[in-house]
């Protein structure tokens, strides 16, 4: 009888989206030194926003959502952990479930049937009007990044001209803060 033998089939890890909190000095440099390190190594930034939380002692938060396979993943943290100004890396993903919200200002312009959809939508998913004109509007809604994606699709059928979103702000649930 005759065998034929194939090759084992390739593994292929799980890529998974992941929210890093990085906390480091607030100097000059230093967000160029993370997406440095990010764009040298080939990683992708799905969304960064960076903000100081202690003025006093001039330290920033930065928020950083990737993809990657679980090795990826930990490579991304244990070159930012090496990064002089960086005093801590807290992977909000690996900690449980965190709270995440962004928010983002939509422009649509339209008239008729087009304005009273666009208002009709804003409404139901809860977004603010900022401005309003005869002709347009901008919405401010501010929630999960799923959500802020839906309003804007759903927009888009309706005159969207404009999207201005902030990235992801995160922190964990619970009683434990993250220190520098």
């Amino acid at each position: 009888m005759n065998q034929t033998h194939y090759p084992a089939a390739p593994v292929v890890e799980a890529v998974n989206r992941h929210t890093l909190a990085v906390i480091v000095d607030n100097e000059p440099g230093v967000l160029a030194r993370i997406a440095g390190l990010f764009s040298g190594r080939g990683y992708n930034i799905e969304s960064l926003t960076v903000s100081e939380t202690h003025h006093e002692t001039h330290v920033s938060r930065i928020t950083i959502v990737t993809a990657g396979t679980a090795g990826v993943i930990e490579q991304i943290k244990a070159h930012l952990e090496r990064l002089v100004p960086v005093h801590r890396v807290d992977d909000l993903t690996v900690r449980g479930e965190a709270l995440e919200r962004e928010l983002c200002l939509v422009k649509v312009v339209g008239e008729g049937d087009h304005r009273v959809e666009a208002l009709r939508l804003a409404s139901a998913f809860g977004a603010r009007t900022l401005d309003a004109t005869l002709t347009s509007f901008v919405f401010e809604l501010t929630g999960a990044s799923e959500d802020i994606e839906r309003f804007v699709k759903l927009m888009a059928g309706v005159g969207l001209v404009e999207v201005a979103r902030t990235g992801v702000a995160a922190m964990s649930r619970g009683a434990e803060a993250m220190e520098n």
